[in-house]
């Protein structure tokens, strides 16, 4: 968070009677902060010292999630830039956690400083509440953990349990543990009880004497026919709801269908079969787990209450709020008082030493029961049995829930039944057993959805920067659809799937990086990475194959906490940081700041120049290094000395017959990307040279009209390097006089303005000043004057225009414009600026034709 301390500023804890006092005695676990002084109590000698608020909110917001049952112990606090304000930095296990402890850490500050009271046990609780409705589950979130633990990458699809594992075309979804692999017709015939149990039937698995009813006249004449005890459950349900078991009287059968009936219309009226509970987990159909579940229980020794034996229980360290621990804490609730009513007990009765109190009617985990690990004793009769079926229902995972007295007999031999064919079964109770081997059943679901030779990845492409991003991603994504792959984009004019726009706009951030990583049609993504995104939300995508920076300049600076040009380039710098090891960052080898990155990074580095005897580059050279050259007219690959010429940047139609020098320099990284992704030269070579500059493959980059009397050419140039650029290429070409049209930029400092003008001045003959679409926090008038003062600090003589509307600084441009000009355009919204002037040169063209018609009986 972004942090304002004001007057405390002037404050350090130091000179706050008895602040340190009160903070020791809300947060005594604080003692294990050993912050820099490297020791138990670190933390508390920085305070006693003197630190500011910041550094103390930093320590609030991770100490009062660890209490909440959220372990996590980073932190940095820094400044922003700007007189106390700073970066406070810190961990969360779930973001709306985060973003809860971050506002609430500074009000317990506050009444810290202030010497109030202080509410802290319902933030705990709230966070507590907060991470349960926000949190993947135990199973989903132990697949995740095993995909992170081999580099799968994975997002979130929803709210809940729903998530993509791996990239595009090569994305597996799950949902809890149930799999995109997983059969719709095998979760259905699991859920629905009376199917299942007929299925069994027919292949002969040992299931208990039921019957399927609706009404109470059905209740008892399965009474009559199943006789007691009996089990009554729902047809369709799960966790354990609206099951009743060990039913030896009418009353209680009559209690037991009526909860049945709360959770489907049809219930199911069971043979009670006596034994424990065994769940045998089946992944891939092979047996990989089994559990002995006891549910929720205390044991009586002779002196304590029911009540007390359940507090002692909860007591248990290894017990917490919901799935926050190995066990969740046991919940009175009107089930158990129930059960307890059943026995003759209340929660004030003494249960004698040794006695056996159940309080729960199912062995779920969720409800407080117990689980013991027995994988290893199971018959083999008993596996064979259930992964057989395993394949009967059709489940790919599935939990197979036995009552036996003994799993290490066969079935059959014991009296035992298969009770239940759960679809999307826990796997809390393998995970984590209260007793004996955990068993890593997430690593069976990862090898079955992605086995040795099948990769989860697609290659990821992402180019950052300051100029150039934009053209230089098209021409990647041009060459990998050539090459045959079906490629997602972004830019800042939209995202691309295959070539179709599906979303305009600045597609930049990561949010649009997800669109893209998401698109199961997709097989290559290109992925511009601008700093906006970078600040707000990182990257959309944990790491990449090639990751390009073109270079670093002054743009946006003062913003975000981005202040200085060094600070600029440690944000792009993240881009190549995220590069997998046998990838490759390209890097501007021109540009010094750019090329100091390669000292941060633990990939393959490959640089790009416009000057063969570059000391970056021949120092590259020398220690066999891959980079790209503009060398004697050609584009060029080099390894060490070797050089492998593409083409002569005259015959790249993106480099204005090899003018554009700026656009050379985007080609050469577009080239190396090729390259290293193991793409022929001929191919390369191919694709360069058939990208054409052009609203459509191109827009706002060096889109030239030609009108019967003067030309235009709209460029997306929008700060002060763009422009300088722009300007020798302007340079080479004709026409007479060179008009610009350009704007100010509100999220610029003043002195960036200055110098767009005082470059426009240089560039051109005349000068309309026009105003952006958005003015992001500044004025037209501020805007104008920012530019004008550039321009007159060049030549106060300049012929100036001042037209707001960049609809009529065009037309005016157009309609006003004399024989043999060039006018150029740099717009901040693209589409709408290539519209109106592809609408000019439509009607010039329509006009051209209707007089040439007329003339055409003449020339017969």
């Amino acid at each position: 968070m972004v942090l304002d301390l004001e007057e405390m500023e002037q404050r350090p804890t130091n000179t706050i009677d008895g602040f340190l006092d009160r903070l020791k005695a809300m947060f005594p676990t604080m003692y294990e902060h050993r912050c820099s002084v490297g020791e138990p109590g670190g933390f508390f000698q920085r305070v006693e010292e003197g630190t500011w608020m910041g550094h103390v909110i930093e320590h609030i917001a991770l100490e009062i999630q660890s209490l909440a049952g959220m372990d996590v112990g980073f932190g940095r606090t820094r400044g922003y830039g700007e007189e106390g304000v700073y970066n406070v930095v810190f961990d969360y296990m779930e973001e709306r956690v985060g973003r809860y402890a971050a506002k609430v850490s500074v009000k317990i500050a506050e009444a810290l400083v202030s010497c109030h009271d202080y509410d802290l046990a319902s933030d705990i609780q709230e966070m507590r509440e907060i991470r349960e409705a926000e949190r993947l589950g135990p199973s989903t979130g132990s697949i995740i953990e095993e995909a992170e633990n081999r580099g799968i990458p994975w997002i979130r699809l929803n709210r809940q349990s729903l998530c993509q594992l791996g990239y595009g075309a090569n994305q597996k979804r799950i949902q809890a543990t149930v799999t995109s692999q997983t059969s719709s017709i095998g979760v259905e015939l699991a859920c629905d009880k009376e199917d299942t149990k007929f299925m069994l039937e027919q292949a002969e698995v040992p299931i208990p004497k039921g019957d399927i009813i609706r009404t109470e006249e059905g209740l008892k004449e399965a009474v009559r026919y199943v006789k007691y005890p009996l089990v009554i459950k729902p047809i369709s349900g799960n966790h354990g709801r609206g099951i009743t078991a060990n039913i030896n009287n009418w009353e209680d059968a009559l209690i037991a269908f009526e909860a049945a009936k709360k959770v489907s219309r049809s219930v199911i009226v069971e043979k009670y079969i006596v034994g424990e509970d065994f769940r045998l987990l089946v992944i891939n159909y092979k047996l990989v787990a089994a559990a002995r579940r006891t549910p929720a229980h205390v044991i009586g020794d002779g002196k304590s209450t029911i009540s007390q034996l359940i507090d002692a229980v909860n007591a248990d360290p290894r017990r917490g709020y919901g799935h926050e621990k190995v066990l969740t804490q046991i919940e009175v609730n009107d089930l158990t008082l129930g059960i307890l009513e059943g026995m003759g007990l209340t929660l004030k009765s003494v249960p004698q030493k040794g006695e056996f109190v159940k309080l729960k009617d199912t062995a779920n985990l969720s409800t407080g029961g117990t689980a013991e690990d027995v994988t290893d004793i199971v018959h083999p009769y008993n596996v064979f049995m259930v992964e057989r079926i395993s394949k009967i229902i059709g489940l790919d995972i599935c939990g197979v829930d036995i009552m036996t007295t003994d799993i290490g007999q066969p079935l059959p031999d014991t009296g035992g039944a298969v009770l239940e064919v759960n679809a999307g079964p826990g796997f809390r109770m393998h995970l984590a057993p209260a007793e004996g081997l955990p068993r890593n059943v997430a690593g069976h679901v990862i090898d079955m959805l992605y086995p040795p030779g099948l990769t989860s990845r697609i290659p990821i492409v992402a180019v950052t920067g300051t100029n150039g991003k934009t053209t230089t991603t098209r021409l990647i994504a041009h060459m990998v659809k050539m090459k045959g792959y079906k490629v997602g984009y972004t830019t800042s004019d939209g995202v691309y799937i295959q070539n179709r726009l599906l979303m305009t706009g600045d597609c930049t951030g990561p949010s649009s990086a997800e669109f893209v990583l998401k698109d199961p049609t997709v097989d290559f993504a290109v992925l511009e990475c601008a700093r906006g995104g970078l600040l707000r939300a990182g990257l959309g995508f944990k790491n990449c194959d090639v990751g390009i920076v073109t270079n670093v300049a002054a743009d946006h600076l003062g913003l975000k906490g981005i202040h200085t040009i060094e600070q600029l380039a440690q944000v792009k710098g993240v881009v190549p940081e995220t590069v997998l090891p046998d990838g490759y960052a390209i890097l501007n080898a021109d540009d010094d700041r750019v090329y100091n990155m390669r000292k941060a990074l633990k990939c393959n580095v490959a640089l790009f120049s416009m000057d063969e005897k570059n000391p970056n580059i021949k120092r590259h050279a020398r220690n066999g290094g891959l980079y790209a050259l503009y060398e004697n007219g050609f584009i060029t690959v080099c390894k060490g000395e070797w050089k492998m010429r593409i083409t002569k940047a005259v015959n790249v139609p993106l480099t204005f017959d090899g003018r554009a020098a700026f656009m050379i320099q985007n080609v050469l990284p577009a080239v190396l990307t090729g390259f290293v992704r193991g793409f022929a030269i001929e191919d390369i070579k191919v694709a360069i040279e058939s990208f054409i500059p052009s609203p459509s493959q191109t827009p706002g980059r060096l889109n030239l009209f030609t009108f019967k009397d003067f030309q235009i050419m709209l460029d997306y140039a929008h700060n002060a390097a763009g422009l300088r650029a722009l300007q020798k290429l302007v340079e080479k070409m004709e026409g007479t006089p060179k008009v610009g049209i350009i704007a100010g930029i509100g999220d610029r400092r003043v002195e960036d303005n200055n110098e767009i003008g005082r470059v426009a001045a240089e560039m051109f003959d005349e000068i309309i000043i026009r105003q952006d679409k958005h003015l992001r926090g500044k004025t037209a008038d501020e805007l104008i004057s920012m530019i004008s003062a550039g321009i007159e600090s060049v030549d106060p003589k300049k012929k100036v225009t001042i037209i707001p509307s960049e609809k009529e600084a065009i037309t005016y441009a157009i309609k006003n414009a004399t024989k043999g000009s060039l006018i150029i355009l740099s717009s901040d919204v693209v589409p709408d600026a290539l519209n109106l002037v592809m609408q000019f040169k439509e009607e010039e063209s329509n006009r051209l034709y209707e007089i040439t018609k007329k003339d055409i009986p003449n020339l017969v």
